[in-house]
Formats: structure tokens, C-alpha cells, sequence
């Protein structure tokens, strides 16, 4: 999707989060920002409250779909097909913006010819989404007004996840929802710094600033500065290190601020994997479950221990400000880095967090007119392209990256593991609202185990009437790749066929359940859906 490389393929938001008060409808699609995005969630809930249109579209009944004016209780997987079906609509009825796509786009009929497969009713028989609820979305998306579209990890945790992403991509600019106040496309990232580790290049086929690998002047750029030949080959993707470790081309492995054998799909091949590593080393605040399978341990400070930036999911790029010392032998990553390479044979010598920045927007072209001084207030929002730039809070309001917007229509692929006779239902995840990610912080505080005290199976009433589980019981989940047991609640909140889960809780390893077939763009994983069985535990 070369149209909004830098937007879309870092998955930062196109619009920021105080723009919420100028959208006029949003799309709200495979997130759930009450839990997963709560400070965002508050914004959309206060937009709603002043008139907003909100459109949702989850297999869950979450607190959003009440207050939806159109819920969409799509089957688990299938966004694809109906975002081609609301196009097909909107395209059939003469509905959408065609100043916006003649000006500013380009391939509009090879996504007209796609979209064409999917009528409603065709669309209907795959989504569970009645014809006439599609027809009624589009017209609410096309209709004049700010409209945005915002998505999370329900969408792009799936081996069709780039899909989706584009198909979400191809809709705002159908409708010409793209670069305006109160609109665009905003993925929501699932941790506090993720866009700021894509920017610094923690991706395994770019380099720092989104730069691609066969750029010649920039790999020059890059070895000039640091005085070093760099490989010219992308990187593995983190989700398929664990299948290199098992083939024996990864021998040891350098763990920072993740704990894989907890967070990772699938994670009894992961752990299996960690035990043939010759050598790991896990760099992190906590003794965590990965850390405790490590041959090195090195303890590293927290925020608040520490100088630096933050940039967020609106490309907010902030100050992080050292507040208390670190305790005992913790020390900040960069200084960590550092030590370890003068050791290894490299000079690599800073004095400060500040130094590296200066150093960072030598090299990004986003972070350009970025410094430390500009960020004593709120922070900017990248690109900023020199000293005096204001920074950049809505993307792609003149023309985007490329020049203009390509339409990239995909077709629907079903998801790897649906339900069949011996795996009867599908099993989906996500946040608790108390807890983040896997309690390796949030569950040393006691408190925290008072409001969620443990993880709980959500099933639908008549799956529980046809498997004999009442509310309370101890039940046992199964897959294709291991068993977790937890305690079942039995609520209409979760779709028909459907078990849900929190991830949260150590005491619940709900992805030993989860599916690792990746997308082939992104590598992500197909978290969000795998087929399961249930039955109590006595």
C-alpha cells in the first residue's frame, strides 16, 4: 500500500487524538478502546454524548455496541468482506467522493471490478451481517460529514491482516475521509511506544525513519555516521524466530522488554524453542517467565527511571523525564547497549539520552526538526521537518506520501482454523481493562487482583446449555496446540460458537491455545481467532 507507506505501514494514527471533537461519525472496527485504548475510548465516548455517529462492528456486545447507532455483530474474521461489500454499495449508488478520487487517487477501477463480487446479500452469508445493515452502514460512511474509521489488533491479528488494513484504507479514500480534521484511519497500537520502536527501525525489513533496504544513499548515510558495514539483507520477524530456533539457525537470542514465553501464539512451541537456544539473554524490570529461562539476566530501568522519548499512536513524540534513581544494578537500556558494545569491539559512546536523539533526527526525516528544548510543552506530532515546523496532527491533507493514493483491493480469505466436528468452537481475545498485557508489572499490586481477580471464559447461553456448563464451573479449552482451564461465565456479551478470554493473567496461558500462522506482509500472528473445544473439569 506504497499510497500511505509511513502512515499505514507503521500503523500510526492518520488524525490525533484530540480530534475526536471534530469527527462527526466514527467507525469503531476490531477494537475496543474501553479496555484495550481507555483514555481514547473516554474521547469517542464524550464524542458520542455531544451527537456523534458511532458504528460499530464486533462479534462482542461490548459497552460501544449499546451505544451504537448501528452495531454490526459480524462473524469472527470476516472484515474484508464487509468493508468490500459497503464499498460495492457505495460505488452502486453513486455514492462516493469523485473530486477525491479523480484528484487523489489512482487504480479506482481495479477496486471498482473487486468490490463487484460482494453485494450485500453475497457479503450477508459470509459475515452474518444482515444485507440491509451493510447497505445502512455504507450510506452513514459515504454521507457528507468528518468521518473516521478506528481499529486495533482485532483487525490486523490475523494472517489477513495487511488485508484488512488496506481494505480500511481503500474505504476512507473512496469516500474522501482521508486528510481531514475529524477523520482518516486510526489504528490504535497496542503499547505505550510501539510507533516509536517502528520509528527507530525495531522492524525486521527497514530501516530507522521506515528507510527500505535496497536504498543505497541512505545505507551511506547510515555507515558514514557510525563507521561500520551494515548487511544489506532484511532481519527475521520476531514471530518466526522460534521456527529458525528449531531448525538450529538461531543459536542464541537477546530478549528486551518482551516476555515471549507468556505473550507469543502458541507458546508451548516457543518455550520449547527458548530450551534449544545455546544462549539467551533477557534484558527487562521483572523476573519474568522468559527471564526465568535466560542464562543472563540484566536488569534495566523503568519509565520513570529513566531520560528519553516516548512517541505514542497519534505520533505524539513526548519527553520521558527521570523522576527516582533506578534501583540496585538497573541501569537504562541505551547505557546497557553501550557497555555491551565496547565489549563486543565497537566504540559505541554516548553521554546521554539527549545525544542519541540529536543523533536520531539527524538520520529521520519525520524527527527532523524535533529537539529537546521544542518538547518541554505537549509534545509534536511527526513529520516535522525543521526547527521552525509546527508538526504534522493530520496527515495527507494535500497529497499523500507517494502523490497520490493507491487503492489496493484484496478479497476475502477466510481465517486458517475455523470450527469443524472435532473442534467445535471458535476461541477470540482480548484486554482486561484492569490489567496490562501480562501482569508482569500490574500483577504485583494487589489491589489490581481485587478488581480482576482471575481470567474467565465468556460463553453464550445456548453453548453452554449444548456442552452441560453452568456458570462457575471450572471448564478445560482445548486446541490443536494445548489446554488452559479457567472459570466459565455464561453471558449473551460473547457471540453464538464463540468462547472469549482475557490474555492478562499469568495463571491463565490462554495462548498456548492461540493460532502462529502469520500474515504474509506484516508476519503478525492470528491471534484473535482458533478453533477450540470445551467440556468441565470435575
Amino acid at each position: 500500500m506504497a499510497s500511505l507507506a509511513i502512515t499505514f505501514g507503521s500503523g500510526a494514527m492518520t488524525n490525533n487524538i484530540g480530534d475526536t471533537k471534530n469527527t462527526d461519525l466514527f467507525l469503531l472496527i476490531g477494537s475496543n478502546p474501553d479496555t484495550s485504548h481507555p483514555i481514547i475510548g473516554l474521547r469517542i465516548h464524550q464524542a458520542v454524548d455531544r451527537g456523534a455517529k458511532l458504528i460499530v462492528v464486533d462479534p462482542r456486545r461490548t459497552k460501544f455496541a449499546e451505544r451504537a447507532d448501528l452495531w454490526l455483530r459480524i462473524n469472527p474474521g470476516t472484515d474484508v468482506a464487509l468493508l468490500n461489500s459497503m464499498m460495492h454499495v457505495i460505488i452502486e449508488e453513486g455514492l462516493w467522493d469523485k473530486k477525491f478520487v479523480e484528484e487523489r487517487t489512482e487504480d479506482f477501477d481495479e477496486l471498482k471490478a473487486l468490490v463487484a463480487k460482494y453485494p450485500p446479500e453475497e457479503a450477508a452469508k459470509i459475515t452474518g451481517v444482515a444485507a440491509d445493515d451493510i447497505r445502512r452502514a455504507a450510506r452513514m460512511y459515504a454521507a457528507p460529514g468528518r468521518h473516521a474509521t478506528y481499529h486495533g489488533m482485532g483487525i490486523t491479528h490475523y494472517v489477513t491482516g495487511t488485508d484488512r488494513v488496506k481494505s480500511i484504507a481503500n474505504l476512507a479514500m473512496l469516500c474522501g475521509k482521508v486528510g481531514v480534521e475529524g477523520g482518516g484511519c486510526n489504528p490504535l497500537r497496542g503499547q505505550n511506544n510501539v510507533q516509536g520502536a517502528c520509528d527507530m527501525g525495531a522492524l525486521f525489513n527497514t530501516l530507522p525513519g521506515y528507510g527500505g533496504l535496497s536504498n543505497d544513499e541512505l545505507f551511506a548515510k547510515y555507515e558514514k555516521l557510525w563507521k561500520v558495514k551494515l548487511p544489506r539483507r532484511p532481519g527475521k520477524p520476531s514471530t518466526e524466530v522460534w521456527e529458525n530456533i528449531n531448525k538450529g539457525e538461531i543459536r542464541a537470542l537477546y530478549v528486551f522488554g518482551e516476555d515471549p514465553a507468556v505473550a507469543d501464539p502458541n507458546i508451548a512451541h516457543v518455550q520449547e524453542a527458548l530450551e534449544q537456544l545455546d544462549f539467551l539473554v533477557v534484558q527487562d524490570l521483572f523476573l519474568t517467565e522468559t527471564a526465568k529461562r535466560a542464562d543472563v539476566v540484566l536488569p534495566a530501568a523503568c519509565f520513570a527511571e529513566k531520560d528519553g522519548t516516548f512517541t505514542n499512536t497519534e505520533r505524539r513524540v513526548q519527553r520521558v523525564r527521570k523522576a527516582v534513581e533506578p534501583p540496585g544494578e538497573a541501569k537504562p537500556d541505551w547505557w546497557i547497549f553501550c557497555e555491551l558494545a565496547k565489549k563486543m569491539g565497537y566504540e559505541m559512546h554516548y553521554e546521554s539520552a539527549e545525544e542519541i536523539f540529536e543523533e536520531i533526527r539527524q538520520l529521520l526525516p519525520q524527527y527532523a526538526g524535533i529537539t529537546y528544548e521544542r518538547l518541554e510543552g505537549p509534545g509534536l506530532h511527526w513529520p516535522v521537518v525543521d526547527e521552525r515546523h509546527p508538526g504534522t496532527p493530520v496527515l495527507h491533507i494535500e497529497r499523500f506520501t507517494r502523490g497520490r493514493g493507491l487503492f489496493v483491493p484484496e478479497d476475502y480469505v477466510p481465517p486458517v482454523e475455523l470450527a469443524d466436528d472435532e473442534y467445535p468452537l471458535q476461541f477470540t481475545t482480548g484486554r482486561d481493562y484492569a490489567r496490562y498485557n501480562f501482569s508482569s508489572m500490574t500483577g504485583k499490586t494487589p489491589e489490581i487482583d481485587v478488581i480482576s481477580p482471575e481470567c474467565l471464559a465468556e460463553i453464550h447461553p445456548a453453548d453452554a446449555e449444548r456442552f452441560g456448563i453452568k456458570e462457575g464451573d471450572r471448564v478445560r479449552i482445548t486446541s490443536r496446540r494445548g489446554s488452559v482451564e479457567l472459570r466459565a461465565t455464561i453471558t449473551d456479551r460473547t457471540q453464538q460458537g464463540t468462547i472469549f478470554a482475557t490474555y492478562n493473567h499469568l495463571e491463565a496461558k490462554v495462548n498456548l491455545l492461540t493460532l502462529d500462522a502469520l500474515d504474509r506482509l506484516s508476519r503478525s500472528p492470528e491471534y484473535k481467532l482458533c478453533a477450540v473445544k470445551v467440556e468441565v473439569v470435575a
